[in-house]
């Protein structure tokens, strides 16, 4: 067997077994059409998914589900489910996975109370029906007896192994001798009882967050308590507030937390410095954003007697402050991530470890781990060293003030600063050689007043100094995640925390050429490493014109979703064989796990790794990471709305973004705020949605809607209560 042939062989043997996003689409899509029923048509299934899926991906499991003969969709937009058919024989489960008396899935509940539990071993989900779902809540996990394998696997919820979440936002209703609890999300299908004793202070109609003490089997609703009474300074801060806590995120810290904290001061033992590689002498020097509090990364560039240039990158050594099993390790393992809102940070840490202990401030001695590269003159990488260390930042940079010195060649440490930006260039010219894809999404950010309101919307477009502490934190990454995969411990590989992303779906491919080509750009997807390619090519000559915010979205859509595993599959938008999180332990939970890692290398520690755990914390830090993500998302078009509500009426450019049976989404061009335009909207006219060519054409002017197009749209209403932009046609486009 070739060399080649062995690598294909082992690869193939070790890729994890997972889900595509393709499945994700296909499995969320056919669990709406089979609790709509009969009632399952393109106009009910969209609004049902939307708070799952995006536009394309329903279009995508639709298309995939009709190609796999799972369904029909026939005239006016209904939807067949043809299920009623005997199982062929690879639908059936294993007699290993039948005779298993217990199962153990994650439970995906529908509008009607029925769930549907994904199985390892199983092709089809186990359908759940209301009577046997047991008070379980969406995304639990959740441990089940499979009753049934007739047409499709049935069975009922033993017992909840996990809830996704204890707390929820709503509001208090209160009775004479008792009060409930109203969710504000779908999360929460039922009332909570709430004894008058545990209201915690709560007036009828307060908006409160509610933690879930108690549900009996058998009982309607659950018992639970008030555990926060929700203010705010302005109804955008309180809303901010429930957006953070409606996504499994608390806005402050145990007392607990607090009480371990004050353990800790700002004095680095000499015992400690002795244990370490002291680092201070040498120039280093961190760059941030300017509103930027904790300082997890600094670099160091000094000369060496041998003519190479030693570079360090240099990240905050969270790990010796959050040691294993406290309670600030355990609330750090919990929320996973810090979330970064347009007014606000809700972040992992207490601000106590993050914007002070931690975090790398000018003139301060530091507690670091640290990648010290030697590059010879052509910038090759001759040697590198991984160690814990202490530093000493000489300057505090923002962005724009390394940039100016970059491109003017004045100010502080400017030799240093131009070579760094020609080795980072160096380093980004190799990576892109490789493969990677080079995503530059113009940043969109707010202008606030002092109360939160936006008075504007501003693009962040990154210059070298973004690029230049991006290249070496991904040099860091990668050069971590190679020192872990190549440990061993006898003849036994030791388990790694890696960052991976799969290979692009061909189906979100062909979508995405489909709406690149309305643009007027012809391209294919051949192959991965083609993919690659002509994704870079495109977003360089979609530079700087209309097209190019929708077409970078579209393009980051089309990709696989990265995640946390200790199963290495690569990462392929980086074009790299291993990745890993290193450089932001302050924000991000896995860090931390990486550092931990090392220091267990490294010997700093004889406790062994155990890899299920390790994979469990991995799984939850991806949750968590998805979670923030749907609370940035959210907040952000609140902050949309905001900024609308003052110019209702006004007409804007925009581009098409996504197009369902009920209308069309379109991205305004000046402001980037997205909204819809209903059906009725777009002109005196019946409009058809053709599914296969995601496109509405008007039954007798023939006129089209096409993902891509552009058009000129008027601000109808935008709603702070239903989080919702409406827009209708300019009127010189309904001509």
């Amino acid at each position: 067997m070739s060399n080649k042939k062995k690598k294909e062989k082992k690869e193939k043997q070790h890729k994890p077994e997972k889900h595509s996003e393709t499945n994700e689409s296909k499995q969320h899509v056919l669990t709406a059409i089979r609790a709509l029923g009969k009632d399952a048509t393109l106009r009910n299934i969209f609004p049902m998914l939307e708070d799952k899926l995006s536009q394309e991906d329903i279009i995508i499991g639709l298309t995939e589900l009709e190609k796999r003969g799972k369904i029909r969709i026939e005239q006016k937009g209904i939807v067949k489910l043809l299920e009623n058919r005997e199982p062929k024989k690879h639908d059936r489960p294993s007699a290993d996975i039948r005779n298993v008396k217990f199962q153990y899935g994650t439970a995906d509940i529908t509008q009607n109370g029925a769930a549907f539990v994904t199985v390892k071993g199983l092709t089809k989900d186990v359908y759940i029906p209301k009577s046997h779902v047991h008070n379980a809540m969406q995304g639990d996990e959740v441990k089940i007896r499979i009753t049934s394998h007739t047409r499709r696997p049935e069975g009922e919820i033993v017992s909840i192994i996990k809830r996704a979440q204890d707390s929820f936002p709503g509001r208090i209703d209160l009775l004479d001798k008792f009060a409930f609890f109203i969710a504000d999300e779908r999360k929460l299908n039922t009332d909570v009882f709430v004894p008058l004793t545990a209201l915690n202070g709560a007036k009828h109609d307060d908006r409160v967050i509610v933690r879930i003490m108690d549900w009996k089997t058998g009982s309607k609703n659950p018992v639970g308590e008030v555990v926060e009474v929700m203010t705010g300074e302005h109804s955008s801060d309180l809303d901010m507030k429930m957006i953070l806590i409606g996504n499994g995120f608390s806005i402050d810290f145990p007392q607990g937390v607090y009480g371990e904290l004050d353990q800790y001061t700002d004095k680095i033992s000499q015992e400690e410095i002795a244990n370490r590689v002291d680092m201070r002498e040498v120039l280093t020097f961190t760059m941030d954003p300017e509103d930027a509090k904790d300082f997890d990364d600094a670099i160091s560039i000094r000369k060496l007697e041998n003519g190479n240039h030693e570079i360090g990158v240099h990240i905050a050594d969270v790990s010796h402050y959050v040691r294993e099993g406290t309670q600030l390790d355990m609330e750090a393992e919990k929320r996973a991530t810090s979330v970064y809102l347009p007014d606000r940070v809700c972040p992992m840490l207490p601000e106590k470890l993050s914007n002070l202990l931690c975090s790398l401030r000018p003139n301060e001695d530091k507690l670091t781990f640290s990648t010290l590269f030697e590059l010879d003159e052509k910038f090759n990488i001759k040697h590198y060293t991984i160690a814990k260390t202490v530093i000493h930042s000489n300057r505090r940079f923002t962005y724009e003030e390394a940039q100016q010195v970059i491109e003017t060649g004045q100010g502080d440490y400017v030799e240093e600063l131009q070579l760094l930006n020609k080795i980072s260039k160096d380093i980004r010219g190799k990576r892109m050689k490789k493969g990677a894809i080079a995503f530059e999404k113009a940043e969109v950010k707010f202008k606030l007043d002092e109360t939160g309101k936006p008075l504007g919307v501003v693009l962040k477009i990154r210059k070298d100094a973004h690029l230049l502490v991006e290249d070496f934190m991904l040099l860091a990454n990668e050069t971590v995640a190679k020192y872990g995969a190549k440990l061993r411990l006898g003849k036994k590989s030791l388990p790694f925390v890696y960052r991976v992303h799969d290979k692009p779906d061909p189906v979100k491919l062909d979508l995405f050429s489909n709406v690149a080509a309305r643009f007027g750009y012809n391209i294919k997807f051949e192959n991965p490493r083609q993919a690659a390619e002509t994704f870079n090519t495109l977003l360089k000559k979609v530079e700087g014109r209309p097209e190019q915010n929708v077409l970078e979205t579209m393009a980051i859509r089309s990709m696989a979703k990265a995640e946390y595993t200790t199963d290495n599959i690569g990462h392929y938008g980086l074009a790299m064989e291993h990745y890993t999180h290193f450089t932001s332990p302050i924000r991000r939970y896995p860090d931390v796990l990486v550092h931990r890692l090392l220091s267990e290398i490294l010997g700093d520690t004889d406790k062994r790794i155990d890899k299920e755990e390790l994979e469990s914390r991995c799984k939850n830090s991806s949750i968590m990471e998805r979670k923030a993500m749907d609370a940035e998302r959210e907040a952000v078009k609140y902050k949309q709305i905001e900024f609308l509500q003052d110019k209702i009426g006004g007409e804007f450019d925009g581009v098409i973004t996504g197009v369902i049976p009920r209308g069309i989404f379109v991205e305004m061009v000046d402001n980037k705020c997205e909204g819809m335009v209903s059906v009725e909207y777009l002109g005196p006219e019946d409009f058809v949605y053709e599914e296969k060519m995601v496109r509405l054409v008007g039954s007798r002017s023939k006129k089209q809607f096409n993902l891509g197009d552009k058009v000129k749209v008027k601000i109808l209403s935008a709603d702070i209560i239903l989080r919702r932009i409406d827009l209708g046609m300019a009127e010189s486009d309904l001509k």
